[in-house]
């Protein structure tokens, strides 16, 4: 039986054989594309190739690709752990042709794999064809439907047409897309999940689990237009995806995914934990949950590895919810404290050999979910007790449960909307969601913050392929350099012809340009562009493709279509290179002090400050942070040489050089070296990181290191802000003004000052607990006066009525003294006075038996205050007056007891 190892590196080498070239797969979370959250599929890493952005760099290609489906059009969720076949991360094994074989070979290809290599019976093979489609004028695919049985030898009855839905690719509205080929395998009538569905029938995509997809092979031939024509591509692609757990649990001969050799270990480690067995039963919540735990965690593993990170948004949002999802299903296992962090290890043992990256980052990756398990079980089971009371309220009424209650859930006690909704279909409620939703877009209004929008936007309209190519290699030479313009971007789109006058807010194209483009974390450029007819001052530098956006606007003159122009870059950019070359500095560091283990998670470097984001269970203590800042200080002491070299990527990896996880990187690569002199001596520095950024020559001229803040922003990831060069110039300088203005104000040198404030903490801390010491004695004896008031008053019936002056205390006491005086009387009024110089306070307080009976102490302070020349009011329990007589306390105090009598009496 073969493993699922054997299957990947099997499938693999096959076409390897047969001239593919294998490239590794993507990181789960995109780089560059931000219209996807998660890689779900081969092909996006392909994308840009298929757009006509970029060229293939080979023509034939094979990998097995990590995906993840979890939202959007491919949302597998809600069918995990129902079934034997569905999950949110699964591996895609594919080929591709970039315009060379087309469908003969790779329908021949696929057939010959499966039924020679693998062994699977032919005569348990199906295959389907596109059928058409007459509402757009999509032609049957003639081809693939002649080929399958010439190539084959199938039996032309069993390769079947097939409707758009299943048999027609496309990767949007607009663009690439082609008709495509499945081929499913009959696993026998016993696999039927439907033989009590009236009326059913099984056959290929009937909905039931006998004939299953096992491999999609899209032949990527058309462009479709605008208006929804199809337009013959100039080149044909081959884009295969084939679920490697799906072929696993074929070769291996099991029932269900999840008896394979990719989750058994998982299973057996949960049933360790849990002391539950997994018997592999549908329609058993036991074993459901052994399902959906299971495909979770590897869904977290590889995410978390990738770069996201849970929290309340995008990507983060959608982690954060497989994670409660699977803690919750764990309560069904009886598990109330953290235990998925422990199949982490289970999981990188499994996957580790084929995607070496989450055996770098399995630490990581258990400390930031035991993390998260922790924190949600703190308000799991009290948001289940919340959850069950809604259920009981909705299973009396409409059998729905309100969307305040499911807002509730979500806001206060982290419950996901699917959570709830899974919950809810477990006791076959409903949810209202139409509600749950208008309050979830109330409180986003309620907290958006205010942005500015981009003044310059390129148009969906117009495709990225008719941006010209900017020549930008000066920006690591010059800060100055000539260019011509060839074009500008609104928000039209892409124009070049016309001209632009003063005031007007375009994205300036040059045929070349000195500026840095936004990327890898560095702020784009400011400056200005110069011709003989304006100036256009450049406020950001973004790119797009290859082509370099300068976005400003036009100070004064005009600009035309092949102007020539100078670019002149601001001087901010010096500080933003000793910016950018300190954060190599620090990550250097980091690794030095807290451990290779560190990895980045981010930065933003730009001329003011630099911020970097990295990988750490716990904060940094104070004695760490200061022996990184040495570090940093005495490598810029050194003023060592920084050196920048292009070179294969593969052999800037021999060198060691880092590079920034889940960064995109070609064939080619940039390294930057500090500490080697020259290209032929890299193996000397001390730090090299591939990097696409500006830097200084040598390190000496950063002047100066300052780590100003330290700080958590999600589990296991802390942030350091730093300053250098100019920006730590006038930190120091502000700082400098404080000390002085301390100085001063303390009379004492600045050496001395942190000896006197830190006398004066101590004479502050003496002062308090003397304070407090008396405090406490006053309000020993405010109870006593209390008490002896309480002693000698009058009582009408149960009801002691309480009068009387006490001595002058706080406000915060007296009212403590009135709580005291009605739980010792049980029924009782109070009111009580007195005076702190000019300032009268009185306080009145009721039992809630008075209250019901009329006697208010709102409506009383409200009667007696303007005896002593004031006014207040309360609650009916308790409630204040403040006035400016004290004389009258005792007329006002009088009053307050005739009035009391006289309720009292009346009842």
């Amino acid at each position: 039986m073969l493993s699922a190892k054997q299957i990947r590196s099997g499938f693999i080498d096959f076409f390897r054989n047969k001239g593919h070239e294998f490239v590794p797969s993507s990181p789960i979370v995109p780089i560059g594309d931000e219209t996807l959250l998660f890689a779900n599929a081969g092909m996006n890493q392909f994308k840009d190739i298929f757009v006509g952005l970029t060229p293939p760099e080979y023509r034939r290609v094979v990998n097995s690709q990590k995906c993840l489906r979890v939202s959007g059009k491919h949302n597998d969720l809600e069918e995990v752990g129902k079934d034997t076949y569905h999950h949110t991360f699964f591996e895609m094994l594919g080929n591709w042709s970039f315009d060379d074989y087309f469908k003969a070979e790779a329908i021949e290809w696929a057939w010959e794999l499966l039924t020679e290599v693998w062994g699977i019976d032919p005569d348990r093979l199906w295959a389907t064809v596109f059928q058409g489609d007459a509402e757009d004028s999509s032609p049957p695919d003639s081809d693939a439907k002649s080929l399958w049985p010439k190539v084959t030898g199938i039996p032309d009855e069993r390769v079947l047409f097939g409707g758009k839905k299943d048999n027609f690719w496309e990767m949007g509205d607009i663009g690439p897309c082609g008709p495509c080929s499945e081929i499913h395998i009959d696993l026998g009538a016993e696999m039927c999940d439907m033989k009590e569905t009236k009326g059913h029938k099984c056959a290929v995509n009937s909905g039931c689990s006998r004939f299953i997809e096992l491999w999609n092979l899209v032949f990527i031939q058309y462009n479709r237009t605008e208006d929804g024509r199809l337009v013959d591509l100039g080149a044909k692609y081959v884009d295969t995806g084939a679920g490697l757990e799906r072929i696993a649990a074929v070769l291996q001969k099991k029932k269900s995914n999840y008896d394979t050799d990719l989750f058994i270990p998982i299973t057996d480690c949960l049933s360790d934990i849990t002391g539950h067995k997994y018997t592999s039963e549908l329609n058993n919540r036991i074993d459901n949950a052994f399902r959906v735990i299971s495909d979770h965690i590897r869904s977290l593993t590889f995410a978390m590895t990738d770069g996201a990170t849970p929290s309340n948004e995008g990507r983060g949002y959608v982690i954060r919810r497989l994670l409660r999802r699977a803690s919750r299903f764990g309560r069904e296992l009886g598990m109330h404290e953290p235990f998925m962090y422990k199949l982490v290890p289970i999981v990188v043992d499994c996957l580790g050999d084929a995607f070496v990256e989450i055996k770098a980052r399995s630490d990581y990756v258990a400390m930031v979910i035991e993390s998260e398990e922790a924190s949600f079980g703190r308000t799991l089971d009290r948001g289940i007790e919340i959850f069950n009371t809604a259920a009981e309220r909705a299973g009396a009424g409409e059998r729905t449960i309100s969307g305040e209650d499911a807002f509730q859930l979500y806001d206060t006690y982290g419950f996901p909307l699917d959570l709830t909704e899974l919950m809810a279909k477990e006791r076959n409620l409903k949810v209202d969601t139409a509600k749950f939703d208008k309050l979830m877009e109330e409180q986003r209004k309620r907290a958006r913050a205010a942005f500015v929008k981009d003044s310059i936007s390129i148009s969906d309209k117009v495709s990225v392929t008719v941006l010209p190519k900017t020549e930008d290699l000066h920006k690591y030479r010059s800060d100055q350099c000539d260019g011509q313009i060839v074009g500008w971007v609104d928000n039209e789109g892409f124009k070049n012809e016309g001209r632009i006058e003063a005031g007007v807010e375009v994205g300036l194209i040059l045929d070349k340009t000195c500026f840095y483009a936004e990327a890898g974390g560095q702020v784009g450029d400011c400056g200005r562009l110069e011709s003989d007819n304006g100036r256009f001052v450049v406020e950001n530098t973004a790119k797009i493709a290859n082509c370099v956006i300068h976005r400003g606007r036009v100070a004064e003159g005009v600009f035309s279509v092949s102007d020539k122009v100078k670019a002149i870059v601001s001087k901010d950019r010096d500080a933003t290179k000793k910016n950018h070359t300190a954060t190599h500095l620090l990550q250097w560091a980091l690794q030095e002090v807290l451990g290779k283990s560190v990895a980045q998670q981010g930065s933003l470097v730009g001329p003011d400050y630099l911020r970097f984001d990295f990988t750490y269970p716990k904060a940094p203590s104070a004695r760490q942070l200061k022996k990184i800042e040495h570090k940093v200080r005495e490598k810029i002491a050194a003023d060592l040489p920084v050196t920048c070299v292009v070179m294969p990527k593969d052999q800037a990896q021999k060198l060691g050089a880092m590079a920034l996880f889940g960064e995109k990187y070609g064939n080619e690569v940039r390294v930057v070296a500090i500490g080697a002199e020259g290209k032929d001596r890299l193996g000397e520095a001390f730090s090299r990181e591939f990097c696409g950024g500006t830097h200084v020559d040598r390190i000496g001229s950063i002047g100066g290191f300052k780590i100003i803040k330290e700080e958590s922003i999600s589990a296991g990831v802390r942030r350091i802000t730093a300053l250098t060069g100019s920006g730590l110039a006038g930190f120091l300088e502000q700082r400098s003004e404080i000390i002085d203005e301390l100085s001063e104000t303390l009379k004492v040198p600045a050496e001395k000052l942190a000896d006197r404030v830190e006398q004066l903490i101590k004479d502050n801390k003496k002062l308090a607990k003397e304070l407090k010491s008396a405090a406490r004695q006053a309000g020993s004896d405010i109870m006593a006066e209390a008490k002896r008031l309480l002693e000698k008053c009058e009582k009408i019936g149960q009801t002691s009525v309480i009068i009387g002056r006490l001595s002058a205390t706080s406000v915060e006491q007296a009212r403590e003294t009135i709580d005291m005086l009605k739980k010792k009387a049980k029924s009782a009024a109070v009111v009580l006075g007195f005076a702190d110089n000019d300032k009268v306070t009185l306080l009145a307080g009721m039992t809630n038996d008075l209250v019901k009976r009329g006697l208010k102490a709102g409506v009383l302070v409200k009667a007696i205050a303007p005896l002593i020349d004031g006014g207040g009011g309360g609650r009916p329990q308790m409630a204040q007056a403040g006035g400016k007589n004290p004389e009258k306390i005792d007329d006002a105090l009088a009053k307050a007891a005739q009035l009391i009598k006289e309720k009292l009496a009346n009842r």
